[in-house]
């Protein structure tokens, strides 16, 4: 069998088409629209199954420098960080703080439960992880990242593509399941939309993006970044393992609230335009490396163990959010929103409530609420989890 090796500039050249590939296949079939499914992670497994025709047919095995995908997994996760303000998490009041408890306790429960299964199954209880909360809450992004740490440092074997297939089949289940459990609590409980009594929230007005902020930008994401390897060092020198990324992202979240302090304003909007192209192009070279044929030995067990965790989130949104959440719209709406980046991403949260909020009306408290929590807190805490999971296993 003939193989290739793309040296980093030649892969990233590579991840760059493949992206554009899948962001042409978003834009023509309207199923990937519908479930959210990134643009990287649609050419990605295009490619990838492409690439396990020609590896199945002994004609050709392609493998990649992944030098770039690390230094663009970097940047998007401290462009993460730049999100954690704290200011914004005490601002939505006691309910932000609950939903981000329940958040974290999802996290918990689904590496309890994947690592508990994958050693039942006689697999490394670290590969549980690939099938817990690195791809039904941190998605594709967190699965790209944690799932070559475990292959370089724990010699897990096949750890990114098991937690990219997972990533892939959260997305689905968690725009297919976050819909019904809403609209049948909804209907059962006649509940109302409250939002003539609470006022509708206001949208922000974003600034024009502009050269100098972009600048800017990338200059307190290269100061972050520098800063996080210390902080990574210091981790590394008392004995714990963090992502690489880790240190830049809480270095961020440290010069975000500092910023807040001094009423000073950072590029935001700049911040994050970097952190997504960052994360297009890391997604699309993850995907691209995928090995499916190393599916093969894990089928049953991954199948057993993801319907195990897609009944876990039915249960736990139906029963323990919509309660705790407090029983109303509100607590609908939110409960369909954690189907979706419970097991998905924040994307398919907030495309579930707007498919609930089509029918019976606003929900200004719920979409104040899940992007914050979704889009700000729920990566930061969910690495927190994996690392502490991966430390004690």
């Amino acid at each position: 069998m003939a193989s290739i090796q793309l040296d980093m500039y030649q892969a990233c050249a590579l991840g760059a088409l493949v992206y554009c590939l899948g962001r042409f296949m978003v834009k023509k079939l309207a199923f990937l629209s519908k479930y959210c499914i990134p643009a990287p992670v649609a050419g990605g497994i295009v490619f990838a199954f492409v690439h396990l025709a020609l590896y199945g047919t002994g004609i050709l095995e392609i493998s990649f420098d992944t030098t770039l995908q690390t230094v663009f997994m970097t940047i998007f996760f401290c462009s993460v960080g730049f999100t954690a303000c704290f200011r914004l998490l005490r601002k939505g009041g006691v309910q932000v703080f609950i939903f981000l408890a329940l958040a974290i306790l999802i996290c918990v429960i689904q590496d309890g439960v994947g690592s508990a299964l994958a050693a039942a199954f006689g697999l490394d209880p670290l590969l549980g992880l690939c099938m817990g909360s690195m791809p039904l809450v941190g998605g594709h992004g967190t699965s790209g990242s944690f799932g070559p740490l475990l292959e370089s440092d724990y010699a897990v074997a096949g750890a990114t593509t098991v937690a990219l297939a997972a990533a892939t089949y959260g997305l689905v289940s968690g725009s297919m399941m976050g819909g019904p459990i809403a609209r049948a609590r909804v209907e059962r409980h006649h509940l109302k939309s409250t939002a003539a009594e609470e006022g509708n929230a206001q949208e922000e007005v974003s600034s024009p993006i502009d050269g100098q902020k972009f600048t800017t930008a990338a200059v307190f994401l290269a100061v972050a970044i520098g800063a996080g390897t210390f902080i990574f060092a210091f981790f590394k020198s008392i004995g714990l393992t963090f992502p690489t990324y880790i240190g830049a992202m809480l270095a961020a979240a440290a010069i975000r609230n500092i910023w807040d302090v001094k009423r000073a304003e950072l590029p935001m909007e700049e911040i994050d335009a970097l952190g997504g192209l960052s994360l297009n192009l890391f997604l699309a070279m993850a995907m691209m490396s995928l090995k499916l044929w190393e599916l093969a030995a894990l089928a049953l067990p991954m199948i057993v163990i993801l319907l195990i965790q897609t009944i876990i989130m039915f249960l736990y949104a139906n029963f323990v959010v919509f309660n705790v959440m407090g029983r109303d719209f509100e607590a609908a709406a939110m409960t369909t929103a954690f189907c979706g980046f419970g097991m998905g991403a924040t994307p398919n949260a907030m495309a579930n409530m707007r498919a609930l909020t089509e029918r019976y009306g606003p929900a200004p408290r719920a979409f104040f609420i899940v992007p914050l929590v979704g889009s700000l807190f729920v990566d930061f805490f969910n690495s927190m989890v994996l690392t502490t999971f991966m430390n004690l296993l």
